[in-house]
Parts: structure tokens; C-alpha cells; sequence
């Protein structure tokens, strides 16, 4: 019955009516608004003011001391994280990328965007419904009988297929559609920045952790030396050759020292917390890795992206940019809403005292209505002109905050490569210092084990040394987190990721790569590999 009313509605259509649909639908070419051109790549050619080093100075035998290379262009590793080549960080970082909330959360707002958008293509094609409705109707006899067979007491039955349309003369559903898949685009590299943001979160706390292990192991042993001290001045004491107070004053540098190791032990739990978080579990179960200075390598070549090819890479500018297309296209739907609106309608239906009679091909009670209806706003108050003209304010704030974020972008590299560039001076210079302070504070230790030293000396070397070697484990694990963010800085790579390298492939997005992307250039081994052997002092051995 149903595919019977179809051909008759299909016969309805008279080759008149046909002709106005094509028509109509030809001038659908027609779209108001601007069309988005993307923004003109930045014209500098490098992030400083002044040059930059083409390598970093080095610290000789010093674990992380390596000098580090600028290179242009270099393209980077999806997974960028193995260059640490830390078996244990990578694995880490996989389990929190399948597990944070966060990614699920964006992960959603990405289905959410694309769905909405999809929905939003749909009303570029007609609306087609069927609706249908029955009755039981009993008529006075003293009247003449409704139904042709006589009876009092008859049904009515009565189906109907519609058909709407509603034409994009001026592309305003065009537009619409056009900005709500730039906002899909736009949460597409959101999710791709959380997973970057993730990422390096990661990296940081697991160098972080790493630093503090490193200053309660470079505490200790001050404390060791400090006690080995104490015991020579408590020895010297029983014999009468040393006094009361520096015996006293010994004991309360030992005592100060011994107070600083909570702080850093409740630090270190700390970072072992959020590495519990970052993996999406809570603070009872702790990641079983544990991480140390000496277990990471630090990677030796470094990318430094054309600033044209920088804005092509950074998710947060792609999502900036995408917002800018769709600003623009919200500014052709508010100028097509201004415009007249022309809806089609066209109806098919029969009525029936017999639920099987309605579709019946010898029904003669049936019937076919066409709609066409135009309207155009005469008087609003002038609401959609100031529709309009919002649209285009938002437009010119999106614009204005994709500049924002392509300045900040330029920051965040700059800034990166000269902390990186320091990062190896400062390292050298705490390396000597801890050198020297080590050398002095034997000297000293010796010269008071053959009573030519004071108390005021020894304390002055214990100090000095604790305050060097500390420095120099901070300067060491400030490389290696200053290197994971010129990373993240330059966008993470994540327009080199495939099929075979995704950690999730049904989950992750495809979004549009950086037009051009530099030709691969080889990386160093970055497959994990054994910590080096290193002394107590974090030189190699």
C-alpha cells in the first residue's frame, strides 16, 4: 500500500512543479557572506631578536651534559617522548592517553561537534513525513448517512505524506553548516592539543620526580658527612681537644639539614600523586614506574620549525584559525536571515471508511496540495540587523584572538629556545661549582681531621657543597623539562601519526595536516635503553 501512494504522489508532481524545484534549487548557488580565506602565514623568518646559538655549550663528564644541537626545520616524531628513551615514561604516557578523563571528555565534545554538524547538513535536504489519523463516528439517523454504504456508524481514516522544503536561496543553511563544521575542526584540534598538554604534563612530572629524588639523595649525603663531622668533634671532645659549643653548632647544622628532607619527601609524594591522576587513577594506586635522572637520555638534535610552519603545526592556533572560519560563516547566515525565506510544501493523502482502503489504487477520495511560501521581514525593530551586526564583531574578535594566540605561540618557542641555550650554560656553570665545593670540602674535612681546621670552616664547606649539589641536580633535570616543552611549544608531531603508530585509532581524530610538511629527517635511536652507570655525584663513571 505504502509503495502504491509513493508512484501516486510521484505522478502528482506534475513536470511544471519539477521545473520550479530545479529552478529553485539552481538559485541556491547564491551565498551571502564573506568566504574564508586562512590567515597569511607570519612573514619573520626566525623567533629571536638577536641569533641563536647553533649549539649549546657543554658539561663534561656530567650525566645530561650534552651539548644540544638547533636544528631547522627538523621534523617531528608523533610520539615525541621516546627521544628520552625511557621505556618506563613511554609506557606511562600510553596508559594515560587511553585512560584520562581529560581525553575522554574532549574526545566526546569532538563526537558532540560532528554530530551537530551532520545535523545541520541534513535541513539542505527536503523534510519527508507521513502522518495518519482514525475515527469512529456515529451520525443520526435522521440525517442523510455520510459514508456511501448507508450506515450510521462508519470509521474515518485518513493518511498523509508530506514533503517541505525549504530553499537556501542565499546559502544562509549553507553557512550554517559551513560554521558548524569549522567548529568540529576547531574541537578536533583541542582534542589534539589535550593530548599534547597531557603528554608533556607527563614528561614534566616525571622529571620532576626524578629532580626530587635527586635532592634527597644530594641531601643525604650531606647529612652522612655532616653526622661522620659530628662524630669526629664528639671524639675530639672526649680527649679535650674540642669544645662544648662547636660540638653544639655541629649538631644544629646536622639537625637543619635532617629538616629540609620531609619538604622534599612530601614534594616527591607529591608528583607521585599526579602521576596517578595523569594516568586516570587515583592516589591508592600509584604508578608502579618510578624515575630517576640517570634513567633518562637527553635527546642531542633539536627541531626548530620555520615560524610559517610553526602556526601550520600548533594545535591552538589550527583551533584559533578554525574559529575564524567560523565567525566568518556565522556572518553569512545573519545576512541571509535578512533576506526573503521560500519554503515549499506539496501533501499526498487519502481518506478512507476502511483502514485497507486507504491506499487502495481505486480510492477516488484522494487528494494532493501544494504550498510555496515567501517571507521577508518588513519590520524587527531592527533586530536582525544588529544580529548582523554582532556577527561580525564576533568575527573580528576571533580574528583578533587568532593573533593573540600566534603571539603567544612565538613567546612560547622563543622562550624555549633560550631557556634551552641557558639551561646548558647554567648546567655547566653548577657542575664546576659542585666540583669545587666537593674538592674544598675534603680539604677542609682533612685539614680538620689534623685539628688545622675550625668549626666555622667545616660548616662553611657543608654548606657550600649542599647548596652546589643541589643546584646541579635542579640545573641537570631543568634540561630535560625545558626540552619537553620547546616540544610542546612547536606542536608535538602530531600530524606525522598513522595508523600503525595510534594509540587509540578508532578514538583519534584525522585532523588537516600542516600544508607541506617538512620531509622526515632520520632521529637518533630512540629506543629505550639501560640507564647509564653513574657515582653518587651524577657523572658518568
Amino acid at each position: 500500500m505504502i509503495a502504491s501512494a509513493l508512484q501516486r504522489f510521484a505522478h502528482a508532481v506534475t513536470r511544471p512543479a519539477a521545473a520550479k524545484v530545479v529552478a529553485a534549487v539552481a538559485l541556491g548557488g547564491c551565498t551571502v557572506g564573506p568566504d574564508f580565506v586562512p590567515p597569511d602565514p607570519p612573514k619573520d623568518k626566525t623567533y629571536l631578536s638577536s641569533s641563536m646559538v647553533e649549539e649549546t655549550v657543554a658539561a663534561k663528564d656530567v650525566l645530561g651534559g650534552e651539548a644540544q644541537r638547533f636544528v631547522t626545520d627538523l621534523d617531528i616524531p608523533e610520539q615525541w617522548w621516546r627521544v628520552y628513551q625511557s621505556k618506563p615514561l613511554n609506557d606511562l604516557i600510553d596508559r594515560s592517553l587511553k585512560a584520562n578523563p581529560d581525553i575522554q571528555s574532549a574526545i566526546q565534545s569532538l563526537k558532540a561537534a560532528q554530530e551537530t554538524a551532520k545535523a545541520q547538513r541534513a535541513t539542505l535536504f527536503p523534510v519527508v513525513s507521513v502522518s495518519g489519523s482514525g475515527t469512529q463516528n456515529q451520525q443520526s439517523s435522521a440525517l442523510s448517512p455520510t459514508p456511501a454504504s448507508g450506515s450510521t456508524l462508519f470509521g474515518l481514516f485518513t493518511g498523509l505524506l508530506n514533503v517541505s522544503y525549504t530553499l537556501d536561496l542565499w546559502g544562509g543553511t549553507r553557512r550554517a553548516a559551513e560554521s558548524l563544521d569549522a567548529q568540529a575542526e576547531a574541537q578536533c584540534f583541542l582534542l589534539e592539543a589535550t593530548y599534547l598538554t597531557l603528554s608533556s604534563n607527563v614528561v614534566v612530572t616525571a622529571v620532576t620526580e626524578a629532580s626530587l629524588r635527586g635532592q634527597i639523595a644530594a641531601t643525604e649525603r650531606t647529612v652522612e658527612i655532616q653526622r661522620q663531622t659530628l662524630g669526629l668533634l664528639q671524639r675530639r671532645l672526649a680527649i679535650g681537644q674540642a669544645a662544648v659549643a662547636d660540638v653544639a653548632t655541629q649538631q644544629a647544622a646536622l639537625a637543619q639539614s635532617e629538616a629540609t628532607l620531609p619538604p622534599l619527601r612530601n614534594q616527591l609524594s607529591q608528583q607521585r600523586h599526579l602521576l596517578a591522576q595523569l594516568t586516570g587513577r587515583t592516589t591508592a594506586h600509584v604508578p608502579a614506574e618510578t624515575f630517576d635522572l640517570e634513567s633518562l637520555t637527553l635527546p642531542q638534535d633539536l627541531p626548530v620549525s620555520l615560524p610559517s610552519r610553526m602556526v601550520e603545526q600548533r594545535p591552538d592556533v589550527r583551533s584559533a584559525e578554525a574559529n575564524v572560519h567560523a565567525a566568518a560563516a556565522g556572518v553569512g547566515v545573519a545576512t541571509a536571515n535578512m533576506l526573503p525565506q521560500v519554503t515549499l510544501g506539496l501533501s499526498f493523502g487519502s481518506t478512507a471508511t476502511d483502514l485497507a482502503w486507504l491506499f487502495s489504487p481505486d480510492l477516488g477520495a484522494t487528494f494532493v496540495g501544494g504550498v510555496t511560501s515567501a517571507t521577508q521581514t518588513l519590520l524587527d525593530g531592527g533586530a536582525l540587523s544588529a544580529k548582523r551586526r554582532a556577527a561580525v564583531a564576533a568575527w573580528e574578535q576571533a580574528k583578533a584572538q587568532y593573533r593573540s594566540t600566534v603571539l603567544t605561540a612565538f613567546r612560547n618557542v622563543a622562550d624555549s629556545l633560550r631557556t634551552v641555550e641557558n639551561d646548558a650554560v647554567s648546567l655547566k656553570a653548577a657542575a664546576d661549582a659542585e666540583r669545587a665545593a666537593k674538592l674544598s670540602l675534603d680539604i677542609i674535612r682533612r685539614r680538620m681531621a689534623a685539628g688545622d681546621a675550625g668549626i666555622l670552616d667545616i660548616l662553611n664547606a657543608e654548606l657550600t657543597y649542599q647548596s652546589a649539589a643541589m643546584a646541579l641536580v635542579q640545573a641537570r633535570a631543568a634540561r630535560y623539562s625545558d626540552t619537553a616543552a620547546l616540544f610542546q611549544a612547536l606542536g608535538g608531531g602530531w600530524w606525522n601519526r598513522d595508523g600503525a603508530g595510534n594509540l587509540n585509532p578508532a578514538q583519534r581524530a584525522s585532523c588537516r595536516p600542516p600544508a607541506n610538511p617538512p620531509k622526515p629527517q632520520p632521529w637518533p635511536d630512540t629506543a629505550p635503553k639501560a640507564a647509564s652507570a653513574s657515582n653518587v655525584d651524577g657523572r658518568h663513571t
